[in-house]
């Protein structure tokens, strides 16, 4: 089984993927427009750029997004995308990029589990933890 996350978007699908992509050290696998889609006449056309399916690889995993259809778009909530890197210099570079225009919950900081640990909103409207464990001591 392979677990991934979906996100999705009010227009700016393709503006949040590229920028995942870059801050995560990944690479888009795939994009759809509407109107290359078979859906095409599902929405206006004015949505007929906007993305109907994208996804981007980042390590072994894949996150994915699309624009919703016009009037069926909801903010996250109640859900948290939680991303695990290496060292501290990796956190603290992935938390700046996703804190830029967002809004920061709790800074990045060593904390008693972690080398890094902050969570943000960014400025697409997506929850984030940005974590570096500290190693497991037995």
């Amino acid at each position: 089984m392979v677990l991934s996350t979906h996100l999705n978007f009010n227009g700016n699908c393709e503006e949040a993927m590229k920028f995942y992509a870059t801050t995560f050290d990944g690479a888009v696998q795939f994009k759809m427009t509407w109107a290359e889609s078979p859906m095409k006449d599902q929405v206006g056309a004015g949505w007929q750029d906007k993305i109907m399916h994208m996804s981007i690889t980042v390590g072994r995993t894949s996150l994915m997004g699309a624009d919703s259809p016009p009037g069926r778009f909801e903010a996250a909530k109640g859900t948290v995308v939680s991303i695990a890197v290496d060292t501290p210099e990796d956190a603290d570079r992935v938390f700046a990029a996703l804190e830029q225009g967002g809004t920061t919950l709790m800074p990045i900081m060593e904390t008693f589990w972690a080398k890094r640990f902050g969570m943000t909103t960014d400025r697409f409207g997506i929850p984030w933890m940005v974590n570096c464990e500290k190693p497991m001591t037995a």
